[in-house]
């Protein structure tokens, strides 16, 4: 994996489990002669939101006048969406995700990351780091009053909102100790709740990926959390057809 900011931010953020060996591996590759505390809450202390990940390429997207039909926001299952399953995102379908990211750093993002590019929608995806506390300890109601304020900000801008369910896991394997299977179930039961409230569409993934305890079925995530190909496939079948009628 090259060196740059958007790849370090990959290791640090989506996968906290080795966040130290990630941040030693960048100590190493610092400037020479930088100062190891300043470089590094150069990097990571001063964007909460990294409002600035995806700059450059929202500067040129709309620097090239291009139709943008749907902007995809949320965290690591949104961010390795092109990786995975390039062709999904097909000319107008632009990928804003961000590894590790809750709502509270989606939700300050979506001046620059959505609204900015004008699209006719936009698809939030968002909550499982937000139970997994990445950036602190979160309560369900915080989750959805970030989903409700997301949606206000992108509807007073006449842009429809796709309200995606958080993925079934049994568990995450960088909070281990954090019970998945509640905690999930009742922030979808909330979120189902902001898209009908909202007249957002809700798309829900679970009967794609859900193996009926809550779990994600077998072979569709590479660690329980993450899709695999067969598992974007899977979510594919449930946004294609909400995507085809909502963008008509």
């Amino acid at each position: 994996m090259p060196f740059n900011r958007r790849n370090l931010i990959r290791i640090a953020l989506a996968a906290p489990l080795i966040l130290a060996s990630g941040a030693a591996w960048a100590k190493q590759k610092m400037p020479p002669g930088a100062d190891w505390n300043s470089w590094f809450h150069g990097w990571f202390g001063r964007d909460f939101g990294m409002v600035g990940y995806y700059a450059d390429d929202n500067a040129a997207l709309i620097a090239s006048n291009a139709p943008v039909d749907v902007v995809f926001i949320g965290d690591s299952i949104t961010e390795g969406w092109p990786d995975k399953r390039p062709g999904f995102f097909t000319r107008g379908r632009i990928d804003r995700g961000i590894g590790g990211q809750t709502t509270s750093q989606m939700l300050l993002r979506m001046m620059s990351d959505v609204v900015a590019l004008k699209p006719r929608a936009v698809h939030i995806m968002g909550g499982t780091n937000d139970i997994a506390g990445n950036t602190g300890p979160m309560t369900a109601q915080m989750s959805e009053d970030n989903a409700r304020a997301m949606t206000d900000i992108a509807q007073r801008h006449g842009i429809e909102v796709l309200i995606a369910s958080v993925p079934p896991a049994a568990n995450f394997p960088w909070a281990p100790a954090i019970e998945t299977r509640g905690a999930i179930a009742e922030l979808n039961r909330r979120l189902h709740r902001v898209a009908h409230e909202t007249a957002a569409t809700w798309v829900d993934y679970h009967p794609a990926l859900d193996d009926g305890s809550g779990a994600i079925k077998p072979g569709l995530a590479s660690d329980g959390v993450h899709p695999t190909e067969a598992g974007y496939d899977a979510m594919a079948t449930i946004v294609e057809p909400i995507l085809r009628r909502v963008l008509a």
